[in-house]
């Protein structure tokens, strides 16, 4: 099972994490099925969870398509693409680019299967 971990880090922290984890990595102890977004400020964190729906629309009916995911979540194609790139700019999010009827489409694809939140300091 592939997680997300989303946390509200100061910048000093998030480095400090990255830091561990490069140390790990070097040894060959590193978790291969874990993902951590860390947030250091409010403003972006506050996004994150106020669309944190979409992301379970995508897992729960695998849209084809942004605009099918549109249809699906009743909101306008040119808001929910800032949303889709906010996420894609995070590693939350996939956008793949395929062919369907013909027609060029970007199908949205979440990789985790579960979320967790860390906000203990």
């Amino acid at each position: 099972m592939k997680s997300l971990i989303v946390s509200l880090k100061t910048s000093t922290e998030a480095l400090d994490d990255f830091k561990k984890a490069l140390k790990s990595a070097r040894k060959g102890k590193l978790k291969d099925n874990h993902f951590e977004v860390s947030f250091d400020n409010k403003k972006d964190f506050e996004r994150f969870v106020k669309n944190i729906h979409l992301l379970s629309m995508i897992i729960t009916y695998k849209p084809r398509s942004v605009y099918e995911l549109s249809k699906l979540s009743n909101m306008d194609v040119s808001n929910l693409n800032k949303i889709i790139l906010f996420f894609e700019e995070f590693g939350v999010l996939k956008l793949k680019e395929m062919k369907i009827d013909g027609r060029n489409v970007k199908k949205p694809i979440v990789e985790y299967n579960k979320i967790e939140f860390n906000l203990a300091a």
